[in-house]
């Protein structure tokens, strides 16, 4: 979970202002204007709701309102202010950017993909906004799990059809900015695909351009239960720029959900 939100705050002041580079050891990843966006906010929502019994639609609902200036798209913010709730038929990377919780918070890959699927129609009931979040929590599970890059390169592609054939240094020149679930969540995995350690994913997925934080937080969430191991200074970084309130959540659903996932 903290692997997404590190990528989402590190890749928060590139969202517009990309920074393209064949040398991602450029990009500096604590940058002091870096914050967290929407895509932090509601990452705790679908935390809080993995621990409380799954209500996503109300858990993101509270989160949202709690949170107004995060940065969440039109029809999101609108979303947050009706009274009934209703799904929107997004295709887009929020149900994606959001899902990391659901990749550590159950025991079989059968209930990740339902949890990851009710995560996101509350309001990407689209099937393509679907299957990113799947994909997603997939690739979490998978990696937490122990399976091999290769492993969870073919199980995305035999699932999901992802194209995940493609380099990042292919993908980089032609790359724009792409808020849709599968004109970013394959560009997020093959970038943690392509990495060598947990800070190297964040800066592949920095490097393409385009919707920069929401691609390293999907990149951060699959690396972090890869690799297992976050540089302290980067742990660091994100703990100050948190509230206490997700601190807390952290904490609780790293005790309750992620060390239970390790056992």
């Amino acid at each position: 979970m903290l692997g997404g939100i590190i990528g989402d705050i590190c890749g928060s002041i590139y969202e517009w202002r990309n920074r393209k580079t064949e040398n991602p050891n450029e990009i500096e990843l604590e940058h002091p204007a870096c914050r967290f966006t929407d895509d932090s906010v509601l990452t705790f929502a679908v935390a809080e709701a993995c621990l409380g019994g799954g209500d996503y639609r109300n858990a993101l609902r509270a989160w949202g309102l709690r949170y107004p200036d995060a940065g969440y798209g039109g029809t999101f913010r609108q979303w947050l202010q009706r009274e009934d709730g209703a799904p929107y038929n997004s295709w887009g990377n929020g149900s994606a950017m959001r899902v990391g919780p659901v990749g550590w918070a159950f025991g079989t890959l059968e209930e990740t993909l339902d949890e990851a699927r009710r995560s996101a129609e509350v309001t990407h009931n689209h099937p393509e906004g679907i299957k990113g979040a799947q994909a997603v929590a997939a690739s979490i599970f998978l990696a937490r799990s122990g399976h091999s890059k290769d492993s969870i390169r073919t199980y995305v592609e035999t699932s999901f059809q992802y194209d995940l054939g493609r380099a990042i240094a292919e993908i980089r020149p032609g790359y724009d900015f792409d808020v849709s679930c599968q004109g970013s969540v394959p560009e997020a995995i093959i970038a943690f695909l392509e990495s060598a350690d947990f800070a190297h994913a964040i800066r592949l997925a920095i490097s393409i351009g385009g919707d920069s934080d929401t691609i390293a937080c999907i990149a951060g969430s699959v690396a972090e239960a890869f690799y297992r191991e976050i540089p302290g200074s980067l742990v660091r970084m994100a703990r100050d720029r948190l509230t206490p309130e997700m601190r807390e959540s952290l904490r609780r659903f790293r005790r309750d959900c992620m060390n239970a996932a390790e056992e």
